[in-house]
């Protein structure tokens, strides 16, 4: 695969960049410890302040409404989540106006991640609950009370159980009251961030132990990496389940879905936070306060 970079000479953002998201191949928002939520237009190299959020909010994830909903599919996202260190998420529009805010966790709501149906949002944080909302943000359960912090979620390929990260295990936990939960230890060290492609139903993990690892959804190992200099902070399935990403410090590798093949490294003087990719064209997008393209 042809990998092509571009990266811009001075950084739009002042400072830390949490959280990225797609809305179209040519167009992205992201968010940053300055407040500042912006969208990038890939085909005029435009950047557009869209908000300025409140001096208080500093973001953590976003994650956009999914574009087919109901066998309808729309053009564009219109909406999307964005969860923070105070304790809230908050509901936004593509324009930037906050349609809602919502107390939702004792200390930083870690991730936010809709289903793919998008009749759902599941919410996990530093007070260890784990969460499931209505897609306008009432309360349906409370699905998982836990002793330590969730660092990570995702939605099953059917939307009817979750993943979520435990110390240094692993949780496949069905919706469905009473069904069986599947438990591993999956990393020597404290997992930061997973994914669950819905295609090769196949799970990504990247944790403090420096290594990130694939897994099919019955917990057993496929593939393991060498361990790396530094712990792995970002994991992103590309939507087709071809290829992976991973994102540590000073280094962006790109993989295929065994994980054997790296196809593509980069290197900077940084750490890698947030992966998302999109297809039609495939590219992928990180930040460490500019942005990477494939």
């Amino acid at each position: 695969m042809r990998l092509k970079t571009s990266l811009l000479k001075e950084p739009k953002h002042k400072e830390l960049v949490s959280c990225v998201g797609w809305t179209t191949a040519d167009e992205l928002y992201s968010s940053s410890d300055d407040h500042q939520i912006l969208k990038w237009n890939l085909l005029t190299n435009e950047t557009a302040q869209i908000v300025r959020l409140a001096e208080e909010i500093y973001p953590i994830d976003l994650h956009w409404f999914p574009k087919t909903t109901g066998g309808k599919k729309q053009m564009q996202a219109e909406i999307f989540v964005l969860t923070s260190t105070d304790g809230k998420f908050h509901l936004v529009s593509k324009t930037g106006r906050v349609e809602k805010s919502v107390e939702a966790h004792r200390g930083a709501v870690l991730a936010g991640r809709w289903n793919y149906e998008g009749t759902a949002l599941v919410t996990v944080g530093e007070d260890g609950q784990i969460k499931i909302w209505s897609k306008t943000g009432m309360l349906r359960s409370t699905m998982v009370q836990q002793g330590t912090p969730v660092y990570s979620v995702a939605w099953g390929p059917d939307s009817d159980k979750i993943l979520y990260t435990s110390r240094k295990q692993l949780i496949i936990k069905p919706l469905q009251p009473n069904a069986k939960v599947l438990q591993w230890k999956a990393h020597d060290g404290v997992i930061l961030k997973i994914d669950w492609n819905a295609v090769n139903d196949l799970i990504l993990s990247g944790g403090e132990d420096c290594k990130y690892k694939v897994w099919d959804s019955y917990g057993r190992l496929l593939y393991s990496a060498q361990a790396h200099d530094y712990p792995i902070t970002s994991v992103a399935w590309a939507p087709d389940g071809q290829l992976f990403a991973v994102g540590s410090f000073n280094t962006l590798r790109l993989c295929d879905k065994t994980g054997g093949l790296e196809l593509r490294g980069v290197k900077t003087m940084n750490r890698w936070f947030p992966l998302r990719f999109i297809t039609e064209p495939v590219s992928l997008v990180s930040f460490q306060l500019l942005p990477l393209e494939i």
